[in-house]
């Protein structure tokens, strides 16, 4: 599931992991998900920090709260990249942490990292 209030750079994270072969579901803000996580379950979360209203900080501590959903492995996305950024990101419950504009193969290996990858999950299509 990526998570990201710009919707170009939704559509361009959908594109870049469809063409690895992955399965891209998109949410454009935390209500979004929210409602999206009531009938799907990702193999990963990655989602956007610096969102108006409920960010991603707001969006992985409510994952984090849900029984069937805590242990979903979830990346951060942010163009902040101080040390204290990457610290209250994963402080926050996110298992890495990705700096904007986001390197496609960077990302791919956080997903494939913190997944279990079926045979040509993300392979280059």
């Amino acid at each position: 599931l990526v998570v990201d209030n710009d919707r170009d750079s939704l559509q361009i994270l959908a594109t870049m992991l469809s063409a690895h072969r992955a399965k891209v579901q998109t949410a454009a803000s935390t209500a979004e998900a929210l409602q999206m996580l009531e009938w799907y379950t990702p193999d990963v979360l990655v989602s956007d920090l610096a969102m108006p209203g409920e960010d991603g900080y707001s969006l992985i501590g409510k994952l984090r709260s849900m029984e069937n959903l805590k242990h979903t492995p979830a990346v951060a996305l942010t163009a902040y990249v101080r040390v204290e950024d990457r610290t209250r990101a994963l402080s926050a419950g996110f298992n890495m942490f990705v700096p904007k504009p986001v390197e496609p193969n960077e990302l791919i290996a956080a997903i494939a990292n913190l997944s279990e990858p079926k045979p040509g999950q993300f392979e280059q299509a």
